[in-house]
């Protein structure tokens, strides 16, 4: 069963420095996982952001790859909001 991992979290509108460094954990990630990330902020609220990651496979690997290279990117310290979701039957 594929699972979905939806995490939200604030942010500067504008914060170049912390786009580059979510870019590069997607990047790293997809590498790492072979699953591709997306990066979304809300339409009525530009300092929500959320990252998105659907078509996992093993959700506890992709998990511990997800807070490793967070870590790698300088996000650890980010307070992000994960939500999990899995197709209905």
């Amino acid at each position: 069963m594929n699972h979905c991992l939806y995490c939200y979290f604030k942010a500067d509108a504008d914060d170049a420095a912390l786009l580059s460094r979510l870019r590069a954990l997607q990047s790293a990630l997809q590498a790492r996982t072979g699953v591709p990330g997306r990066l979304l902020r809300r339409r009525d609220d530009a300092g929500t952001w959320m990252e998105v990651y659907e078509g996992i496979s093993d959700a506890d690997a992709f998990l511990h790859a997800w807070l490793e290279i967070s870590v790698e990117c300088g996000l650890a310290a980010l307070s992000r909001h994960e939500e999990w979701f899995q197709p209905l039957a």
